[in-house]
């Protein structure tokens, strides 16, 4: 009778030791994935705002002057 239940703690066991395993090997690629999509969009974001900046800049200069 205990047989199934030595067997099923085992597994248990077994089962979290691999998630700890897992865990330390995956966890830098997930950080390093998250924080390449980061950097990536601090890229797009700085683009952005140069580009805003150009779009404003020649909308002022090229107006006439009104004096």
């Amino acid at each position: 009778m205990l047989k199934p239940i030595a067997t099923l703690a085992a597994a248990g066991v077994v089962g979290v030791i691999l998630t700890q395993i897992l865990w330390v090997i995956f966890a830098p690629i997930l950080a390093l994935l998250v924080g390449g999509l980061v950097w990536i969009v601090k890229i797009a974001l700085l683009v952005g705002l140069v580009w805003l900046g150009w779009v404003v800049f020649r909308k002022l200069t090229e107006r006439g002057s009104e004096a």
